[in-house]
């Protein structure tokens, strides 16, 4: 079994043909396929989160929506850059939104990615202390939110506050219980899964990651997971961790798919440079059901993951993806043991 999950960019654009043509369009179709998916029975609804971009923005609100609406199925982000981010009141916001949905809150935090404007977290009133890095600058926010949500009292009360304290010192409010076993890293490299681990983070691994010893993509993600998990063993962690990986997965089973999918071109790794770190990006599938099976069953990653994200194209609306995720759980999911 493979806990299964989609994973929407949110992208919205007036351009024809566009089923989100605007940031309102993008928010309710979200909410939208989030139930759908729920109803097929998939497991989890993850938003991605890019500033100052025609993309989802401002998570806390849509998954609040999200949870208000569902009741079984994860929701999660992958990932909110953590630069941009006060943790204490992230604290909140994400306390607020596992409690709306009954503690079905995954949230998937990280560095981020390559900014739509140069250095956007100044703009939002961060800055790195001396002698940090903005990646150091994540991390630190980072670890301060993981503590925050231990939900242990630090703020002396005011003796003078306009309504009654508990005694001793306070905590943020609203506390959710089990939230922070519940935080995953998205990491672009070995190392910063296997610091993710000593922090007690599950691991989310997306299509993307540092090119570290030239091996095809899923060999190295692969590996990835080992070394995450090894550290998390080392550890000593009282729990067992979860592990995500995010692949673009389409089935053909009808004209439609193979208007939209039966020439992609996609189905070999590609390499690049990102903030001038080699980087390499994992392949898409696209094909026949029993093409594609064959073709999954030799991604080393996927079997070494318990979580699947399925990236989804969230502009051609909420039908038409809900039939993506469909296919893949009637076609695809059960002859590889995902189901």
């Amino acid at each position: 079994m493979k806990n299964i999950g989609f994973l929407s960019f949110g992208h919205w654009s007036p351009a024809r043909g566009s089923h989100t043509q605007s940031a309102a369009d993008t928010l309710l179709q979200s909410i939208d396929l989030a139930v759908a998916a729920e109803e097929l029975g998939v497991d989890g609804a993850y938003f991605r989160v890019h500033h100052f971009a025609r993309q989802l923005a401002s998570p806390f609100p849509l998954l609040a929506a999200v949870g208000a609406r569902t009741s079984r199925i994860d929701i999660g982000t992958g990932v909110i850059d953590m630069r941009y981010e006060n943790p204490l009141y992230m604290v909140e916001d994400a306390g607020a939104a596992d409690l709306i949905s009954g503690g079905r809150l995954q949230l998937g935090i990280s560095r981020g990615s390559p900014e739509q404007v140069i250095d956007g977290w100044r703009q939002f009133g961060y800055q790195p202390a001396p002698g940090e890095t903005e990646a150091d600058m994540a991390r630190r926010h980072t670890e301060v939110f993981l503590d925050l949500l231990r939900g242990e009292g630090f703020a002396e009360s005011n003796p003078h506050a306009m309504f009654p304290n508990p005694p001793g010192l306070l905590r943020l409010e609203p506390h959710a219980a089990g939230l922070r076993d519940r935080i995953w890293w998205g990491a672009g490299s070995n190392k910063t899964a296997q610091w993710a681990a000593k922090l007690g983070m599950n691991l989310q691994s997306s299509t993307l990651k540092d090119d570290e010893t030239g091996e095809p993509f899923h060999v190295q993600q692969a590996d990835q997971i080992r070394a995450y998990r090894d550290a998390w063993a080392k550890a000593g962690h009282a729990h067992s961790p979860r592990v995500s990986v995010s692949r673009s997965i389409f089935a053909i089973t009808n004209d439609l798919d193979r208007t939209y999918f039966g020439t992609a071109n996609q189905a070999r790794d590609k390499t690049g440079f990102i903030d001038e770190q080699r980087s390499i990006f994992g392949r898409s599938y696209a094909g026949e059901p029993d093409k594609l099976i064959e073709e999954l069953k030799a991604d080393t990653a996927i079997a070494e993951a318990d979580t699947l994200l399925l990236t989804v194209p969230n502009q051609l609306g909420v039908d038409y993806n809900a039939h993506v995720l469909e296919a893949i759980l009637t076609h695809v999911a059960p002859a590889l043991g995902w189901r």
